[in-house]
Parts: C-alpha cells; sequence; structure tokens
C-alpha cells in the first residue's frame, strides 16, 4: 500500500506539469499520497527510533490542508510549489522505479564509499554487492543512502521556478555535486562510527535490541540526519542568491502558512482563555 502511494504521488505530480484545468487536483493528491505515505511509515520510524521523520509527519497534517485550501483557489505560491515537486519526482523517478539505474546508482555510491573508507584507514568487505562488513557489522547500501531524493529536491527547487539556462545549469553545479560529494561523507561516517562503535549511549532510548545499534542510531538517524538538514538550508540560501525569485517564493509561502497557522491556532488560544 505504500509504495501504491508514492506511485500515485509521482504519477499526480508528473500530471500536474502537463496544462490542463485539473491541475490543482492533481497537486493536491499528490501532496495527499505523500502524507499518506508518511502515515503508514510511522510504525517503521519508530521501530528504529527515527524522530525527525515522526515530527515531520505531524507537520505534513496541517500542511496539506492549507495546501489544499489554496490550491483550489489556485494560488499562484502552492501552485509553485507544487512545480517544484513536481520536478523533484521528474528526477527522482527513473532511480525509484527502473530498479536497473536505481541498482546502479546504489552499486556506484557503495563502491565509492567503500574506496573512502580505505582512503581514511577503515577499509570494509562486501559481503553483497551493496552489503558492507567491518568488525562483524553489517551496513547495507540502499536508494536513500544515495543522497537521490536530497538532489532531486534541490534540482526542484532550482529548476521549478522561473529561470534563464545559465542559472539552471549554476543551479545544477550548486546542487549535485556537494550532495554527491557531502552524502559519500556521510556514508563513511555513519560505517565508521557503527563499526567502531563509537556512540554506545543510552540504549534506552537508542537500542532496539540489536547488539551495536546504538552507535547507528546516533550516527546515522541524529548527526546524519540533522546535519543534512543544516546543509539543505545553507544550501538553499544559496540558491535564493543565485535565483532571486525563488528568495520571492520563499518569503510568499512563509507568510502564507504562518498566517494560516496563526488563525488556527489563535481561536483555540481565545477560547482556553474565556
Amino acid at each position: 500500500m505504500k509504495d501504491y502511494l508514492v506511485l500515485i504521488s509521482c504519477i499526480c505530480f508528473l500530471a500536474f506539469l502537463i496544462p490542463g484545468r485539473f491541475r490543482k487536483y492533481l497537486a493536491i493528491g499528490g501532496w495527499a499520497s505523500i502524507v499518506g505515505y508518511l502515515l503508514l511509515e510511522l510504525p517503521y520510524y519508530f521501530s528504529i527510533n527515527n524522530f525527525l521523520y515522526p515530527t515531520i509527519t505531524i507537520l505534513s497534517l496541517p500542511f496539506l490542508y492549507i495546501t489544499a485550501k489554496y490550491l483550489l483557489r489556485a494560488d499562484p505560491r502552492v501552485m509553485q510549489l507544487s512545480t517544484i515537486a513536481a520536478v523533484a519526482f521528474l528526477i527522482y523517478a527513473p532511480f525509484g522505479y527502473i530498479p536497473s539505474l536505481g541498482n546502479w546508482l546504489i552499486a556506484v555510491v557503495a563502491e565509492q564509499t567503500s574506496v573512502a573508507l580505505s582512503a581514511v584507514g577503515y577499509p570494509v568487505n562486501f559481503e553483497a554487492w551493496n552489503l558492507m562488513e567491518r568488525n562483524g557489522f553489517r551496513t547495507e547500501i540502499i536508494l536513500a543512502c544515495t543522497g537521490i531524493q536530497s538532489i532531486a529536491i534541490m534540482l526542484g527547487v532550482a529548476w521549478g521556478v522561473r529561470s534563464t539556462t545559465r542559472q539552471k545549469i549554476a543551479g545544477f553545479l550548486m546542487v549535485f555535486p556537494t550532495i554527491y560529494i557531502l552524502n559519500i561523507f556521510r556514508n563513511v561516517f555513519v560505517v565508521t562510527a557503527y563499526a567502531e562503535q563509537w556512540f554506545p549511549y543510552l540504549p534506552e532510548i537508542a537500542g532496539n535490541g540489536e547488539f551495536g545499534y546504538e552507535s547507528f542510531f546516533w550516527a546515522h538517524n541524529v548527526m546524519a540526519e540533522l546535519g543534512a538538514l543544516v546543509f539543505l538550508v545553507i544550501l538553499a540560501y544559496g540558491l535564493f542568491w543565485l535565483l532571486p525569485e525563488l528568495g520571492d517564493l520563499a518569503n510568499g509561502l512563509y507568510h502564507l502558512y504562518r498566517n494560516e497557522v496563526v488563525q488556527i491556532v489563535r481561536p483555540k488560544i481565545k477560547e482556553s482563555e474565556v
């Protein structure tokens, strides 16, 4: 069911790129499918003690309500936001839905991660084409470890607004090599921290019953996730400088969602005061 929701979201957003009278409904279908997927993934997120994605899931509910409300009005700001999502799906879809292409990317990233690990003095053994082992601890490289989602999202941000060909090329050069290289270093950090057991702390929070998992939890679910989030914010500011229209869009979206949240929360505050 979860995979079907991702596919439905992808189809809706790609169809949204085709001019037509039903574009706003396709965008709503795309956003609703993403939120539905996040809700169904909650048990998995909790099973690996991931706190970032459950937080995103909770925040996605008011986001969906506000976005759908303004899509029905064909508000240009949320229509542009949906265009960004559609472009991101256009970039991600070939790797996500063509197994040979996705597996090729995984294999390339796994090999380059192994080379980087050897270069810093932590060589690993391959127990399978994408399964690394060191000190008895195994780390599997999957599509989410390739950085393709972040690359697709940020290229969607860079290419989803009106810009010149030169700006699009500059956006690509700012996004793709930077995220790709940093993602290799991220993999190196996670594999090394797990294999060398750098962070065996608070098993009651970070443990899942698997020996040594705590180091993976702190390295992957906390440090790497937060580091990636901070970096993407910094990269977004770089894109704002490169694409002034993107900055205007971000400002417009901020005020739109902020004002809507204030209107939702304020009546409840007044009601509690009574």
